[in-house]
């Protein structure tokens, strides 16, 4: 018995539970930008788009990726993440998103495997 519970109890570690829908608004870090995610294609991907510029960020270089995809049609591949590609102003990138708490989501992005960035989103209540 004691085999058995210790197996469980390790397997147990290993199921990473669901979050709540990552379906919302969502700001980046440096509180300039506020992308719309939300489930598209067949339901099952994740998309995010720019919504939203200010701080300095609604700028002529900026403003022409308004209303444009961060994320584009990412396919889940583990309980709270997503792959697929991330356009960050005029660049895209093959990237993770992750759902790392109900109010935290993790992009990490790399162009060629060699330049790599990691941006943090936080949910955005008004």
């Amino acid at each position: 018995m004691g085999k058995s519970v210790l197996v469980l109890g390790a397997l147990a570690l290993l199921v990473q539970p669901a979050l709540a829908s990552p379906v919302g608004t969502w700001e980046i870090e440096m509180r300039d930008s506020r992308y719309s995610v939300e489930m598209c294609g067949d339901g099952t991907q994740l998309c995010g788009t720019l919504i939203w510029l200010g701080n300095g960020a609604d700028n002529k270089e900026n403003l022409p990726y308004l209303n444009t995809l961060l994320i584009d049609h990412a396919r889940q591949v583990a309980p709270n993440e997503w792959k697929g590609d991330l356009h960050i102003y005029g660049q895209t990138a093959g990237g993770t998103i992750t759902q790392v708490s109900e109010d935290e989501i993790v992009l990490e992005g790399c162009v060629v495997f060699v330049v790599c960035k990691t941006y943090r989103m936080y949910r955005y209540g008004e």
